[in-house]
């Protein structure tokens, strides 16, 4: 079992030996010059290679004025560099069968690819003029403009993206983690060229890198070939030069809005999430979330499962679920039903929350639930493109490296007694509930 510092200064030459795990895998860490960080699981017998790009920025690290340019800039960097044009990005990755794509988070922007292992070069190559060629064509940031509008209106379209987005909001309230990922439809007509690019320039550099790659590799060749990208594209890669640090974990000051917030949408079945203000991601206590939340709403034998569709027939889908970020988090739970249906709805979800927090949790549930993460995590993680995630999140997130051993062992360790803790906590928690249907925002539901 392996937990491993990942310090910021490169206090020494070389690569270092993170974790050697049985069958030949290899986890190795550099710190190269200019500050780029690069992390590397080598799995023996793997045919492929995920490869992945990250920025530690996202969407709230936007400026004023610079809404939704994280994810707009993501878009951009498809579009073109000085030395390729947007097909022959596509092609690159198409003529020889891989994958290729990015994603933009509140924290963190990240860009991948999967290919063969002999293909890995290219994919370094390609991401890497990505990351350090973007042009940012007036004409093409125009075009992307209606792309991007497309998709919010597409996610606008769908009243659980709605209601997950209204239920962030005044769950966070005025915590830049509050907006929405892709921004709203009117910061994105507003943003300039220039604020993107501006955004660009700020945070796309060495310092900010860490790459990523887990797979039919070699550790020295992975980092070899970073640097020669890099020093293609122009990139200045000063030696002993440190990564910028993390970001604080300073527990944030949540000024949300609890209480009923009903969304006005003409739809035939209403979404409802009811939770509040919750732990950071840093916190010790989230093994303990994943084990209440396995057993609150994590499957068909969860306990709102159960209740909710099972016995009563009331929902189709309802599930618990926690996002957590460095200084803030939130835990909700959810459920979709007819109009007629809300108010018996919202009830029931609060009074399962309520029986955890009185009643804690069996013996027969805490076993339950520790083989349910315990299994998805060892399954997940057969995937070259998690394991590539895995190390992203472990040196922009937590600074440590835990290797699977580890982590099965601290879920193993969760008691009961720790559940029932944590939901107290949660039950005692001012509630926020959004409710998405053909209501007027006069309804209250008899809250």
């Amino acid at each position: 079992m392996t937990v491993v510092p990942l310090p910021l200064a490169q206090n020494h030459p070389g690569d270092t030996l993170i974790h050697g795990a049985d069958g030949g895998s290899e986890v190795r860490r550099s710190v190269l010059p200019g500050g780029v960080r690069v992390l590397t699981e080598a799995m023996p017998g793997q045919r492929s290679a995920t490869i992945g790009f990250w920025v530690g920025v996202g969407s709230r690290d936007e400026a004023p004025g610079q809404h939704g340019s994280t994810h707009f800039l993501e878009h951009l960097l498809f579009k073109g560099t000085k030395r390729r044009t947007a097909l022959e990005i596509a092609s690159a990755f198409d003529e020889v069968g891989g994958e290729s794509n990015a994603a933009t988070a509140k924290e963190s922007t990240c860009y991948f690819a999967r290919v063969l292992d002999t293909d890995l070069p290219m994919a370094i190559d390609v991401i890497a003029d990505m990351i350090t060629g973007a042009v940012l064509d007036p004409a093409e940031m125009e075009q992307e403009r209606d792309v991007i509008l497309e998709e919010i209106a597409m996610d606008s379209d769908d009243p659980t993206d709605v209601a997950h987005e209204h239920f962030v909001a005044a769950v966070l309230g005025t915590h830049p983690l509050g907006r929405p990922i892709g921004g709203t439809p009117d910061a994105i007509r507003a943003v300039a060229r220039d604020s993107v690019w501006d955004h660009y320039r700020r945070y796309y550099r060495p310092d900010e890198l860490v790459i990523t790659a887990a797979g039919g590799l070699e550790h020295d060749v992975v980092c070899r070939l970073v640097v020669d990208a890099l020093h293609t594209a122009g990139w200045a890669l000063e030696p002993g030069a440190a990564p910028v640090d993390r970001r604080s974990t300073v527990r944030a000051d949540i000024t949300g809005t609890a209480g009923l917030h009903v969304v006005k949408r003409p739809v035939e079945q209403a979404n409802i999430i009811m939770g509040c203000p919750t732990i950071v991601a840093t916190d010790e206590r989230r093994y303990v979330m994943s084990v209440l939340n396995a057993v609150l709403g994590g499957g068909m034998s969860s306990r709102l499962f159960q209740e909710i569709r099972e016995k009563r027939g009331l929902v189709y889908s309802t599930y618990s679920f926690a996002s957590s970020y460095a200084d803030a988090g939130y835990f909700g739970m959810y459920a979709g039903c007819t109009p007629t249906k809300v108010r018996q709805v919202v009830e029931l979800l609060g009074a399962e929350l309520d029986k955890l927090a009185g009643g804690g949790i069996s013996d027969d549930e805490l076993r339950k639930a520790v083989g349910q993460l315990c299994g998805g995590i060892v399954l997940a993680l057969e995937d070259t493109g998690s394991r590539m995630s895995r190390l992203g999140r472990a040196e922009l997130v937590s600074g440590e490296y835990q290797d699977i051993d580890e982590t099965l062992r601290l879920i193993k360790a969760v008691t009961a007694g720790q559940v029932q803790e944590l939901a107290r906590e949660l039950a005692a928690a001012p509630r926020t509930v959004t409710v998405v249907g053909p209501f007027e925002e006069s309804e209250t539901f008899g809250l």
